[in-house]
């Protein structure tokens, strides 16, 4: 849940520290994932900071290399930015852009992407990874009902992604020592077409005898339940994923997947927002935002605000993507999923 404190703050910060206009926040992001940006932590950072300061401005950039965004840092901190808010194009690269800003006395928020080995970096906002996995082991467990030792295929992402080593330290957690592993895969840059032929190998292993797939996220989801349609599984077993796309979202709606773990946007933008604003004031941050939390970026254990994961099924899916504004019923409730859209109570 976000925290309020900024709104109580929002007709006394700016008067309070003399300036009443021209504070400006640098939201900088890369490229790669501009329709995102655009469309979803755009929007929702910027009016949440137009909440809480009328007169403050956004610097939004997107960029492409590392160089890029090295070049919009500087010219945001010479265009005056009170505060940087960064999704690194380079995770590595990107402590040189945090070294800039603390030289110009900006503070600088990590955002989605941690900014590594730098001792400077302010704060670090994202997503509770180490909760994915948990969250799905603990769904596909309870899907699966009181099947003794029930046989699980496990489709990790890719082994060399931090966040796929959350994912699947996570559900080893709940899964080992309840289930038989009937399989269990590194999907080489979470693609799909990797994760349909990892998982037509599990079904020859396994003689189809796979009682739920523990997909790391929706498009290895995908790849999983093509593979078990093309082979002729009926009915098909509990699948989990985690990214809440709109495709997976139709599939749970069908009955093809069973979950996807949605990550709030709107919540981690806003949450950057608030946490920006409090340093583009020097106001106290509040306990409250972080709960102590910290991410460990290799040089420092960095404050952390960690935005709570949440489990999608087909009886929650208004209440929490569509009330979002993630996805709206247009979106989801196409000619082709009008009837399933009824029985789920999407309108």
């Amino acid at each position: 849940m976000l925290v309020l404190s900024g709104l109580f703050l929002m007709a006394c910060g700016p008067a309070s520290s003399g300036a009443t206009a021209g504070k400006k926040i640098a939201l900088l992001v890369p490229d790669s994932a501009a329709a995102r940006f655009d469309s979803k932590d755009r929007p929702y950072f910027e009016a949440k900071v137009t909440q809480l300061c009328t007169s403050c401005q956004v610097l939004y950039s997107k960029a492409k290399t590392d160089a890029d965004q090295q070049t919009q840092a500087q010219a945001a901190i010479s265009g005056g930015a009170a505060a940087i808010v960064l999704d690194p194009v380079d995770t590595a690269a990107a402590a040189a852009i945090v070294t800039m800003a603390k030289a110009a006395n900006v503070p600088l928020i990590s955002y989605d992407g941690l900014v590594k080995n730098s001792a400077d970096v302010a704060y670090y906002v994202g997503f509770d990874d180490a909760a994915v996995g948990v969250l799905q082991g603990t769904d596909l467990l309870t899907a699966m009902g009181t099947k003794a030792k029930p046989t699980v295929v496990e489709l990790n992402g890719d082994a060399a992604d931090a966040k796929a080593t959350l994912f699947k330290d996570g559900a080893h957690g709940v899964l080992d020592g309840k289930v038989k592993f009937g399989g269990e895969y590194s999907t080489p840059k979470w693609k799909a077409a990797d994760a349909q032929a990892e998982m037509q190998q599990a079904l020859v292993a396994t003689g189809q005898h796979v009682d739920g797939v523990l997909a790391a996220d929706d498009a290895i989801a995908g790849g999983a339940i093509a593979a078990m349609k093309a082979a002729g599984v009926k009915p098909l077993p509990p699948v989990s994923g985690e990214g809440a796309e709109l495709a997976a979202i139709q599939r749970i709606i069908t009955g093809d997947q069973h979950m996807t773990v949605y990550k709030s946007i709107k919540a981690e933008a806003e949450s950057a927002a608030e946490l920006a604003y409090d340093l583009a004031f020097g106001v106290t941050v509040p306990a409250s935002l972080t709960l102590g939390k910290t991410t460990n970026n290799g040089a420092a254990d960095v404050p952390a605000v960690l935005v709570a994961p949440v489990v999608v099924t087909k009886a929650n899916i208004e209440s929490t993507v569509v009330a979002d504004g993630f996805w709206n019923a247009a979106d989801i409730c196409t000619s082709k999923y009008i009837s399933a859209c009824a029985t789920a109570g999407i309108s």
